[in-house]
């Protein structure tokens, strides 16, 4: 029976990794059509998006067959409960990813218009997202805890960004409709970055079983 278990829990790990990767490409190629104008590409996000709710409900598929035949106790319940919750963080950052997308094909962004903040705000989100999602993996609760101090670079170049365009608006209020676009985008990535912090605080749970 536990034999099973591992393999099914090996499978689990699998599909979050496999998820992980699915929005970290959502993200990069979303903030890509900002910085690039790729309006193709932008449609092709806003289509993958259907492809995260599609694993996100084979997870909780997996997860519920995982609770119902091996009915598991203490850490591996924990182990179960906390990846349905993550991938509700995980789903929710893809609908975000679109959400970017749509705000570029709806807008004529000038790229030149948006700072160079977003793309570090950018990476700086991938880095939590995947590294949340390898800390359940390793059970490693220290490396989660890493993504939570991480926030706050994110939220230090999401001020950043908002003090630019508050400038800029000032400057010349023609504009301000683009800015609000970007700044738009902006919390958008912050609000990812909460979500990777969501999903470190249940990969923490799993291991100790407390929330932080």
């Amino acid at each position: 029976m536990r034999n099973r278990f591992d393999r099914q829990l090996s499978h689990l790990n699998a599909d979050l990794t496999d998820m992980g990767m699915m929005i970290e490409e959502a993200i990069a190629g979303a903030v890509n059509v900002v910085l690039h104008e790729d309006r193709e590409s932008a449609q092709n996000i806003i289509e993958a998006d259907e492809d995260i709710d599609h694993k996100e409900r084979a997870i909780e598929a997996l997860c519920m067959k995982m609770l119902l035949q091996q009915q598991p106790v203490a850490r591996d319940l924990r182990k179960i409960s906390s990846a349905l919750k993550m991938i509700t963080d995980m789903e929710r950052i893809g609908d975000q990813a679109a959400d970017i997308c749509e705000i570029a094909m709806r807008t004529n962004l000038n790229k030149d218009a948006v700072p160079s903040q977003i793309r570090d705000m950018t990476e700086a989100t991938i880095f939590m997202v995947n590294t949340s999602v390898e800390a359940y993996v390793k059970n490693d609760a220290a490396l989660a805890r890493k993504v939570i101090e991480h926030d706050n670079v994110v939220d230090g170049l999401f001020n950043e960004v908002r003090e630019l365009l508050v400038e800029s608006i000032k400057k010349n209020s023609e504009g301000s409709d683009q800015a609000i676009d970007v700044l738009m985008i902006a919390k958008y990535i912050e609000k990812i970055a909460d979500h990777a912090v969501n999903i470190a605080g249940w990969v923490v749970f799993s291991i100790i079983g407390e929330h932080i």
